[in-house]
């Protein structure tokens, strides 16, 4: 999703960030197993759902095993680029 701390905090207090449905803009939100979060990232927006924490501070596997990709299909990028693209106007910013 994102590389460090510092990123997701930024993402959170620009409002990209839900948690069950709720904007979040604090980046210190508290997080429960079994919560859903929804990340708008850049060109794709990626749901998760807390499956557990880890005792101390891993690499991105540990971190990868701690949820559950929600998002529904296997599009690429180059497909949700594709089909952005096409659905705008190209008679906007003219």
């Amino acid at each position: 999703m994102v590389r460090t701390r510092s990123a997701a905090a930024a993402l959170a207090e620009a409002g990209f960030v839900r948690l069950n449905g709720k904007r979040v803009t604090a980046p210190g939100h508290l997080v429960r197993v079994g919560d859903v979060v929804t990340l708008a990232l850049d060109r794709a927006v990626k749901v998760v759902r807390v499956e557990g924490f880890c005792e101390k501070r891993g690499d991105a596997s540990a971190a990868r095993a701690m949820c559950r990709d929600l998002t529904t299909g296997s599009r690429t990028r180059a497909c949700m680029r594709a089909d952005v693209s096409a659905k705008v106007s190209p008679q906007i910013g003219r």
